[in-house]
């Protein structure tokens, strides 16, 4: 199922519901835990749709893809290198990524997203999959120069609009056969297959699970494909991963 959430024209409500051939079909409740069906049915070309979640966490990995398969090491490192972003640098599909003044171009970052369901403490790699809830799409915006030199990249990755999330939550998708895609003005610039991941997702998720505890709505980002470049003003960043479907999202100068 595709989980979305989304607002109707001249109405600040925000409502969930499922995706369907004939529109979205309005639920409430919790849909980590316990929902229903109403009777409500909208139009997806009458309602703004939002970012598929209010994240409790993000967790993101960092250099976690190579170009093909030859590249992948044969040792992996005994401490990945892992951020928070904060939830306040969420945006949904088609908002626009906002470049903070003094920075002149940023850099696009298409991931698959996972989206924890269960609380999530000390599990093996075997488990992974029974805990998570689904699968989005995230743009993991980054302002390299605001990288610290000794490594700390939060402060590059925090802010405001700088985690487009979108545009639903899967709960059906197949993560080992995922292709992470993304386009800048049209022109494809990243296509890579989660088997070109350094740290496989079901390895980070354990990884993280024994060292804090996750809980329903945290989201982990799994690390972007070779191929992201800068992005200016003016341009339109597609992130996609077919079976979610297109994050897209503007590009303008605060």
């Amino acid at each position: 199922m595709k989980f979305a959430r989304f607002r109707r024209e001249n109405d600040e409500t925000i409502l969930q519901g499922i995706i369907t051939d004939g529109g979205i079909k309005e639920i409430k409740g919790d849909i980590f835990s316990e929902w229903e069906h109403t009777d409500s049915m909208h139009p997806v070309d009458e309602v703004t749709i939002l970012e598929p979640l209010v994240p409790r966490h993000i967790i993101g990995i960092g250099a976690n893809y190579v170009a093909k398969t030859d590249d992948l090491p044969s040792d992996l490192p005994n401490l990945p290198v892992f951020f928070y972003k904060p939830v306040s640098s969420v945006i949904g599909s088609g908002k626009p990524i906002k470049i903070p003044n003094k920075i002149n171009e940023v850099k696009f970052e298409s991931e698959l997203a996972v989206v924890i369901g269960k609380h999530t403490r000390n599990i093996s790699e075997e488990e992974v999959t029974d805990h998570i809830f689904g699968y989005t799409v995230a743009n993991d915006v980054t302002a390299p120069q605001y990288f610290h030199e000794s490594g700390h990249w939060t402060v590059g990755k925090s802010f405001d609009t700088f985690t487009p999330l979108g545009p639903y939550i899967e709960t059906e998708l197949d993560p080992d056969q995922v292709t992470v895609e993304s386009y800048l003005n049209g022109d494809r610039k990243q296509a890579s297959a989660v088997s070109l991941m350094i740290i496989s997702m079901r390895k980070m998720i354990a990884y993280l699970s024994n060292v804090m505890t996750l809980e329903p709505g945290d989201v982990i980002l799994t690390g972007s494909p070779i191929g992201a470049e800068m992005m200016r003003s003016g341009d339109e960043i597609v992130c996609q991963i077919a079976g979610i479907g297109k994050l897209r999202n503007s590009v303008e100068q605060a």
